[in-house]
């Protein structure tokens, strides 16, 4: 018997009985379930659940009352965990985890014809306020000890000097396979009235949930990749999400190289404001790091920022004056833990930057896409705009021809938490109603069903040319990475040319398709050795999908 069905299987021969912490339902709606005083008894039943079960309790969907298995249709499931979520955010609770299986008794549940049957996991505690929730973008080139530091930072554990941390922040497969969760922070750790709450095995999805159930912070790392070549991915993990912050890594003993400038030059046209942790302080001599300390000093002075060393000026100042201008700078290993008492202390009290927009209309720029065993297309993001609740009528596009799709939102999730709504500043896993996930597309946008987006091919924009190797003339082809969007456009300067460190305006066309920009955006383009960063200031409509 496989893991999965033995978890079904357990819960039929537990069996519903009173006192206990199983439930058996067959299904759940809203007409019905949700109806005047139903709710409210529903949810202390599942208080009752609760109790009984020490702050858990199970939920078979798809049984009837002695446990026989019936199934139900996909759309009576995703509606049930819909009723679910909302008894258990009434109950002052979370849907921790779902699995589904064909009610014939199959592992896995993939067909829209047969009957599922599901079980649901509930944990007492609510999702953390949008308020408490950072996100920090992690950059630095390959080998800097970026991701062992991170690896560190979420464990609490020192590093064997071999890289072992950072298998702590490999992706898994099958964290791909389940896609639902979104789980695009490769890292997690918070903090609770006695100091931080750090991971046991990051790898386990459960020990991810309970860093949201203990915490009253979380700190999310959006990690991204220090090769060169895959430099294109860096920027997409860098422009496409809503992060608050910036750490960028330079290694004691190798100091900035070509690729630690360009990310941090990334981080630094986009706003971010941003902590350089040099690493690796144990592999050299004292002389040796100040010399590095004082190189990273000069690189952010090239670039008109003011550094602040935290070990010369202390966590507090660093914590008032960070900004787009003043970048602190602290040194770490994570084989001695230097330093990382010190982010901590940061992470702690650093205040949210990213904004939550939750009076404008809902808007999620489409990063990943899956197809969930059960659930069907999924697409996965960090809500820009507004919030989302299950059942919401939802546009999608724009597609080739730059029309939009009316689609449906089956159900919501975020670190492994199913929830019934989400606000702006949350990365999370929309399921879709209405869409095959071959559809769906990287670049794609989310938004209000009572809006009426507008896609264009062309959009006028101010640009800083930061490293070219000649002069930008008409014609000039760069990929532009907007939000998630990554795509050929065409350059048209207003001057007819621009030169290295100039700035100016210029046209700018996307060659294959066309896609929702909006005033303000800021975006990177890249070509080759040549990048450089701009500002959309005005959109032109007339021709979006040509």
């Amino acid at each position: 018997m496989s893991p999965p069905r033995a978890t079904l299987e357990r819960a039929l021969e537990h069996g519903e009985r009173e006192g206990g912490s199983v439930e058996f339902k067959e299904r759940l709606t809203k007409e019905l379930h949700l109806a005047d005083g139903r709710l409210e008894s529903l949810a202390a039943q599942l208080r009752h659940r609760i109790l009984s079960g020490d702050g858990e309790a199970t939920y078979v969907v798809g049984v009837t009352d002695d446990g026989g298995i019936a199934g139900i249709s996909p759309d009576a499931f995703a509606e049930s965990m819909d009723v679910l979520s909302l008894l258990a955010d009434e109950a002052g609770a979370h849907i921790d985890d779902v699995q589904t299986w064909n009610a014939d008794g199959e592992k896995r549940a993939n067909s829209e014809n047969g009957g599922l049957v599901g079980v649901a996991i509930i944990r007492e505690g609510t999702v953390l306020e949008d308020n408490e929730h950072i996100v920090v973008g992690t950059a630095g080139h390959v080998d800097h000890g970026k991701s062992t530091l991170v690896g560190s930072l979420v464990t609490g554990k020192p590093d064997d000097g071999e890289g072992g941390t950072r298998s702590y922040l490999d992706v898994q497969p099958h964290e791909v396979e389940r896609g639902l969760s979104a789980d695009l922070s490769y890292g997690v750790y918070g903090f609770d009235q006695d100091g931080p709450v750090r991971m046991d095995n990051p790898h386990r999805k459960d020990d991810r949930a309970r860093i949201v159930e203990e915490s009253d912070r979380l700190v999310s790392f959006v990690d991204t990749v220090g090769h060169e070549p895959w430099l294109r991915t860096t920027i997409r993990g860098l422009v496409g999400q809503k992060l608050d912050y910036g750490l960028l890594t330079v290694a004691a003993d190798d100091g900035p190289t070509k690729t630690a400038r360009e990310h941090l030059g990334i981080l630094l046209a986009t706003e971010l404001p941003t902590i350089v942790a040099i690493t690796k302080a144990d592999l050299v001599s004292d002389e040796r790091l100040e010399a590095v300390e004082q190189e990273v000093e000069r690189l952010l002075r090239d670039v008109g920022r003011t550094p602040l060393r935290i070990k010369r000026h202390g966590v507090d100042a660093a914590l008032e004056e960070i900004d787009e201008t003043v970048v602190p700078l602290l040194t770490t290993s994570a084989v001695t833990q230097e330093g990382l008492e010190t982010l901590d202390s940061l992470f702690e009290q650093l205040p949210k930057t990213g904004g939550i927009e939750t009076d404008e209309p809902f808007r999620m720029y489409v990063d990943r896409t899956y197809n969930v065993t059960g659930v069907g297309a999924v697409a996965s993001g960090t809500i820009k705009a507004g919030e989302v609740e299950a059942g919401d009528k939802l546009l999608l596009g724009p597609m080739n021809d730059g029309q939009f799709r009316e689609v449906e939102v089956r159900s919501i999730e975020m670190h492994y938490h199913r929830v019934d709504e989400a606000k702006a500043g949350r990365i999370v896993g929309i399921a879709l109603k209405g869409v095959h996930e071959s559809e769906i597309e990287r670049g794609m946008v989310l938004v209000d069903g009572e809006i009426e987006p507008k896609p264009v091919r062309e959009f006028e924009a101010e640009i800083m040319v930061l490293n070219h190797p000649t002069r930008i003339r008409d014609g000039y082809e760069p990929v532009v990475h907007l939000e998630t969007v990554s795509e050929a456009a065409t350059f048209m300067p207003a001057e007819s040319q621009l030169l290295p460190g100039d700035t100016g305006t210029a046209t700018v066309r996307f060659k294959f398709r066309p896609y929702l920009v909006e005033e303000g955006q800021r975006f990177v383009f890249r070509e080759g050795h040549s990048k450089g960063v701009g500002t959309v200031t005005a959109v032109k409509h007339n021709d979006s999908s040509r």
